[in-house]
């Protein structure tokens, strides 16, 4: 599996002429490296004067979208987060369109990756609470950690089977 995080920047001139013509950058390269190389690939385009690039393709952003004209470094700022926080890095950029929300987020108001809701709840529960023995098989933890996502006290993601990453909402 391909962990880069990179963009498809293309040549507008060669592409409205029927020509495919672009290069693959690592977006979190330095944001001089990354000019330069569409610089130099918009120099080697096979239309002349081409000055025009335009986002064709994306890869390793995660949930987070990347649009055909974002600009260098919000795509670098964005690649950047990703990179520190792979498994949930897109997904908390999508979800709060500000890097500075989603870096709070991650720091701060991160509960960790649990099986389910569920799961979180009965454990948040065991250790703030002194639960009587005979009352512990009563206890419904799917409900808590419902209610809980329900009343916005928390937000989740999902990045595959029994991996939900559990928020605070603050």
């Amino acid at each position: 599996m391909n962990n880069e995080i990179r963009i498809y920047v293309a040549c507008l001139a060669a592409y409205n002429g029927g020509r495919l013509h672009g290069v693959w950058i690592d977006a979190t390269g330095e944001l001089e490296e990354i000019q330069e190389q569409v610089n130099v690939m918009l120099k080697e385009s096979p239309e002349p004067d081409a000055e025009e690039w335009a986002i064709h393709d994306y890869e390793g952003f995660g949930g987070y979208g990347v649009s055909e004209y974002s600009g260098f470094e919000e795509l670098h700022n964005a690649a950047s987060f990703i990179e520190e926080y792979p498994e949930i890095g897109g997904e908390l950029l999508e979800y709060f369109s500000d890097i500075e929300e989603a870096t709070k987020a991650a720091e701060e108001n991160y509960c960790g990756c649990y099986k389910s809701m569920a799961d979180y709840a009965e454990e948040l529960t065991e250790e703030t609470s002194q639960i009587p023995e005979h009352l512990q098989y009563y206890i419904d933890y799917e409900k808590m950690g419902r209610d809980m996502e329900l009343n916005g006290d928390v937000f989740t993601i999902e990045t595959g089977y029994e991996e939900v990453h559990i928020f605070w909402n603050n």
